[in-house]
């Protein structure tokens, strides 16, 4: 009630009217944005036209850790913020995040509560802050500060109002992109291995070639098959067919780097998406690959020890390709070739090319 009594007051100008009608609207995008990459450029670029604010940010409370992490910082280095992490009741930040409530610090040299981490790690002098929980149904989520106001007792009157406001908004925003995100991910996870499905592939792949080709950088794809798995159907059941499958793709997983995708294509078709490494590095990857599935034992827990072995195809953007349809046919046109070619084997897409 206090907010909207101060907010009335500080309406005392065409201008004051229009930031508060720039912050509805803006208001109207952020919980309508269920991109997170497309949240902070919408709240970097916004932000500034509503409050006069150099330098701020806003940390997030990362549910797993329970750690304030930054999520967007504006007049301060943000690669040296990326490892820094706030406990609950840590700084100033931290403070209001135990406590939900919000805080206006003129001189923080003159607070107990005030943390010199960040200031240690990228040079900045703090002076003043203002910081405000972000809430989510009661629970709080992050915190929004700014630092350094030059005219505070005119910021307090006129600014601190439509910062409410914002900080409000962001944290429904924020909280809308995470749901999204979770349901997103379960649309994507395939339910018998646990790892990606095509849904997924056809969200990621454009994305990730528009990114490889504007960096200048490499992606290769593997096409594998499992060789003769009809038989181990006929001759074990869908049941412990679908645990073979399971299983194969846990041998592949363990395999794979925190850039690389597991995809289950289809049956009994896998693909692996592996940005960043060429065809000289996909193909070493893939005989590694081809070792381990050939030596491993399928449905051991049942007694059977069952040996498979399987046929890939490796194609890379942008050597072997031009866009992702070339390369998933040219990926997938090798795979078929292995298996023309007597199976448990590997060929590259290149070999493949008309020239």
């Amino acid at each position: 009630m206090q907010d909207k009594e101060a907010l009335v007051e500080g309406l005392t100008s065409q201008s004051q009217l229009e930031r508060l009608l720039t912050c509805f609207e803006l208001s109207k995008v952020l919980v309508t944005t269920f991109d997170m990459q497309a949240l902070v450029r919408l709240v970097i670029s916004r932000f500034n036209e509503l409050i006069p604010a150099s330098n701020w940010s806003i940390l997030l409370l990362e549910p797993k850790t329970k750690e304030l992490e930054f999520f967007v910082a504006v007049g301060i280095d943000n690669e040296k913020l990326r490892s820094v992490r706030l406990q609950i009741g840590e700084g100033i930040a931290g403070v209001v995040a135990q406590t939900a409530q919000p805080i206006f610090i003129q001189d923080v040299s003159q607070d107990p509560r005030f943390c010199c981490k960040v200031d240690e790690m990228t040079g900045f002098k703090t002076r003043s802050i203002i910081c405000l929980p972000l809430l989510v149904r009661r629970e709080i989520i992050g915190v929004l500060e700014v630092v350094n106001i030059e005219n505070e007792n005119f910021f307090l009157k006129t600014y601190l109002p439509l910062l409410n406001i914002l900080a409000d908004y962001i944290a429904i925003a924020v909280d809308n992109v995470r749901n999204f995100q979770k349901l997103q991910a379960k649309s994507f996870i395939d339910d018998l291995t646990g790892f990606y499905n095509t849904r997924y592939l056809a969200w990621t792949l454009e994305n990730l070639t528009t990114q490889i080709l504007h960096e200048g950088a490499q992606l290769s794809v593997v096409f594998l098959d499992l060789d003769n798995f009809k038989r181990v159907v006929d001759s074990y059941g869908h049941l412990l067919g679908s645990k073979v499958l399971k299983e194969v793709a846990q041998v592949i997983g363990h395999m794979l780097s925190p850039l690389d995708s597991l995809i289950r294509y289809g049956g009994d078709e896998f693909i692996i998406l592996m940005p960043y490494r060429d065809k000289e590095a996909a193909f070493e990857f893939v005989c590694q690959l081809r070792r381990a599935v050939n030596q491993s034992c399928f449905l051991w827990e049942e007694g059977i020890n069952l040996n498979l072995t399987a046929s890939y195809g490796i194609a890379t953007l942008p050597d072997d390709a031009r866009d992702k349809a070339d390369l998933l046919e040219l990926a997938d046109a090798a795979l078929y070739s292995s298996k023309d070619r007597g199976k448990d084997m590997i060929m590259l897409g290149v070999a493949l090319k008309k020239d």
